[in-house]
């Protein structure tokens, strides 16, 4: 058995290679059940959840990620999410290898945001706006540049030390990037707009949208926490990763189903726009969203190319 820590999992995980093996796996597709979960009880904290999430192609490769997400971590400059990828053998079932599950989730986040935005940002998004500043924000400023021109970075935190912490970070990495505490300006300004929060009230207000900016959502990961408003979802061609997942796993998609604005039905996913049933945005002005909320095929396919590339 393999085992692969945060650094080899980091640099096994190279931002065209997983893109495309995202994207493939939304076309071609893997056996991906329902995830399970429970949410845990945390003393004088946030809830904390626990995910189990199996995913296999026949006679390949069989996937199982444990993953807990704790909110009160970021109080402790710990990251939120940890856990361990482990891979099976899908002719033998023997244990191939364990993956760090913190790195692999983060990086399969922000490349499926990146998938997404290869589909849904304009092709000359150049100021991109990255709401929060932690392991996942850390991911998504460099998986989107990848995908676009991105040529200017504005951080917006909540604690704006730790927007400052990450730009210097990410200047160093060799990013144009600044932090604000302005985040009404900065995103008036924005083509892209990438949330990765544990907020519970929205932060991004649609009035602030000018025509023509990608929108890509994160953070909320149960239906009574939200990063963006109504008006931000009316104004929207609204997409997600999984029908079957986001809307009715995150309040940025339940609040408005709920209040009649649109439908789980109406809402295209990343199987649509890989397999070419939605073209994704379809003029310069379109106002984009993106909303995800992880899917087992994602860690699948992250984890086979950790594999493939290590073994």
């Amino acid at each position: 058995m393999i085992q692969v820590d945060e650094a080899g999992t980091r640099k096994a995980l190279a931002w065209d290679k997983l893109v495309e093996a995202l994207g493939n796996v939304f076309r071609d597709g893997c056996e991906s059940p329902p995830r399970q979960h429970l949410f845990i009880d945390v003393p004088d904290e946030p809830q904390a959840k626990f995910m189990l999430m199996p995913a296999w192609r026949v006679g390949e490769y069989i996937a199982v990620k444990l993953v807990n997400v704790f909110p009160g971590n970021s109080e402790r400059g710990m990251p939120s999410v940890n856990g361990a990828v482990i891979l099976f053998s899908g002719k033998t079932g023997e244990v191939l290898a364990q993956i760090d599950g913190g790195e692999l989730t983060s990086r399969r986040t922000a490349g499926a945001s990146a998938l997404a935005a290869s589909y849904l940002a304009r092709q000359d998004a150049k100021r991109m706006v990255m709401v929060g500043a932690g392991r996942v924000a850390e991911n998504l400023i460099p998986a989107h540049s990848s995908v676009r021109p991105i040529e200017q970075v504005t951080i917006w935190n909540r604690t704006h030390g730790n927007a400052l912490k990450l730009a210097e970070k990410m200047s160093a990495a060799g990013f144009n990037v600044e932090a604000s505490e302005d985040l009404e300006s900065a995103v008036r300004e924005a083509d892209l707009v990438s949330a990765a929060t544990l907020a519970v009230d929205p932060l991004i207000r649609g009035e602030w949208l000018k025509p023509g900016t990608h929108v890509d959502l994160v953070g909320s990961f149960s239906t009574d926490v939200r990063e963006s408003d109504d008006e931000v979802i009316r104004r929207a061609t609204v997409f997600c990763d999984t029908r079957e997942g986001a809307p009715v796993s995150s309040g940025d998609l339940a609040g408005p189903i709920a209040a009649g604005m649109l439908t789980a039905d109406d809402i295209p996913d990343l199987f649509d726009l890989a397999r070419g049933n939605h073209p994704g945005r379809t003029s310069h002005d379109e106002i984009t969203v993106f909303k995800s909320v992880g899917a087992s095929l994602e860690d699948f396919a992250a984890a086979v190319l950790v594999y493939e590339q290590v073994k």
